[in-house]
């Protein structure tokens, strides 16, 4: 099937190259980083490279602070709403 086969390029292989080794990734990685604009070259690559090894944020609920008590304010227009579907809010 020609679709899947490149066109152009400097290398035959196919973009999704399961198989490829560690140093061809490598090089894929470095040629892509070549051809980026200027401006992405800066800040944004290194913050997103800071990031890529900050560690997760916790999932576990006991790091987080417990729930605070929140405040319910039904208002005098919420209640003659909730009066005139007879939901009775008192």
């Amino acid at each position: 099937m020609s679709a899947l086969r490149p066109t152009a390029g400097p290398t035959a292989r196919l973009a999704y190259d399961d198989l490829a080794t560690l140093p061809e990734m490598q090089d894929d990685c470095r040629a892509a980083g070549a051809h980026l604009p200027a401006a992405a070259a800066g800040g944004d690559l290194a913050r997103a490279a800071r990031a890529a090894v900050r560690p997760a944020p916790s999932i576990l609920f006991a790091d987080y602070p417990t729930d605070s008590a929140k405040g319910l304010e039904v208002t005098e227009a919420a209640q003659r709403l909730a009066n005139a579907l007879h939901l009775h809010l008192d």
